[in-house]
């Protein structure tokens, strides 16, 4: 599964691994993808530093990157230091109340909420990028938007390539236009932040809009037919999240979680603002459909819903309430039904990959293995 963008940064294979767990971003490296680590939890400069040393030490010199957010749409002028202020009562009311109806305890005394989101918020990011640009990265992507010029212009004075992810055509030419090397073109059906048009219509219009610039197709992949599939639209990839979270290397430190993972079918997902307060796709859940009732109060705006529900995010899952307990995570969930580890993941990338090409082949009147 080569192409001209897996040659130049030197991979065997073009399949990008979107995930948060450094295991798992050095285990698709190792594995011949192109492992990429999500720094949004990395709220602790010395946490990330740690976390790209250990990855350095296990990729035997492989490429890796980094994923950061920096939302090119966000509350002007919020500092980390005021923006729990912004908060308004009645929402953290709200929070309390639906902790209560499912007796969520509290967490012990003197422990923090160990789930942050400050890392939507630019000036977080650019601590991370003071760290990463202190190790051999070699590609610096970014989840919601065109990244600061200066960033763009650093990333290249140092060799790294610049990602970002686009749900439409018109958010793939600003990219373009902005000096982005690499086109992100993630579908509807997508984990995490997500826009409203679907793969196949996406990739092929992001690739016409963006050409020559290579293009990764994320979106509802988890399969090498489904590879196979956005090759054959135009991408020069494919960027994978969600499949990796039911890999024995996996850190979801919640056997529930992974329990619900594992029976959830494609349609247990749902495009909610819960989270972050930008649509996000996840596992829907009774904490989901509270947020989303019309009778409730309403998601705020990023990165102001993340902190509000940061404290009830890290209750949940450190008591496992199930009724409440979800994460980011796309369509593709219906797919993951057994635990395995991500060298065997690629397995079954190549072997779909090489059958669905073998079919072409077929279909073509080529001769075929």
């Amino acid at each position: 599964m080569q192409t001209e963008l897996s040659t130049t940064l030197g991979v065997e294979h073009a399949v990008f691994g979107f995930t948060p767990f450094p295991a798992v971003a050095a285990a698709i490296s190792r594995a011949g993808g192109f492992g990429v680590l999500g720094a949004v939890r990395y709220t602790a400069p010395d946490d990330l530093a740690r976390d790209l040393d250990w990855i350095d030490a296990h990729v035997g010199g492989l490429p890796y990157g980094l994923d950061v957010v920096m939302p090119a749409a966000k509350v002007e002028g919020v500092r980390e230091a005021d923006a729990e202020a912004m908060i308004p009562a009645g929402h953290r009311q709200f929070v309390q109340d639906t902790l209560a109806k499912y007796g969520v305890p509290e967490l012990p005394a003197g422990e923090a909420a160990g789930w942050r989101i400050t890392g939507w918020m630019e000036q977080v990011a650019r601590r991370q990028l003071d760290v990463a640009f202190g190790h051999p990265i070699a590609l610096l992507a970014n989840a919601l938007g065109s990244p600061p010029a200066d960033v763009v212009a650093r990333a290249h004075e140092q060799g790294v390539l610049v990602a970002a992810l686009a749900g439409s055509a018109r958010h793939a030419r600003k990219h373009r236009d902005a000096g982005i090397d690499v086109v992100v073109a993630q579908g509807y059906e997508a984990g995490g932040h997500t826009g409203e048009i679907a793969s196949m219509v996406l990739t092929p219009e992001v690739v016409e809009e963006v050409h020559p610039l290579p293009v990764l197709a994320a979106g509802g992949i988890g399969s090498g037919q489904q590879v196979a599939a956005a090759l054959a639209l135009g991408a020069q990839g494919v960027w994978l999240g969600s499949v990796w979270l039911t890999t024995t290397e996996a850190d979801l430190h919640s056997p529930a979680l992974t329990r619900k993972l594992l029976a959830a079918t494609s349609s247990d997902t749902v495009r909610s603002r819960a989270l972050t307060g930008k649509p996000a796709r996840q596992l829907r859940t009774d904490w989901t459909d509270a947020w989303d009732d019309p009778d409730g109060p309403g998601t705020l705006p990023m990165p102001l819903q993340g902190l509000l529900v940061a404290d009830a995010v890290s209750r949940i899952q450190r008591y496992e309430v199930e009724p409440l307990l979800g994460t980011p995570v796309g369509q593709i969930v219906g797919r993951m039904s057994t635990e395995r580890s991500v060298r065997e993941v690629f397995d079954d990338l190549t072997r779909g990959f090489e059958g669905a090409v073998d079919r072409l082949n077929r279909v073509a009147g080529r001769s075929g293995r």
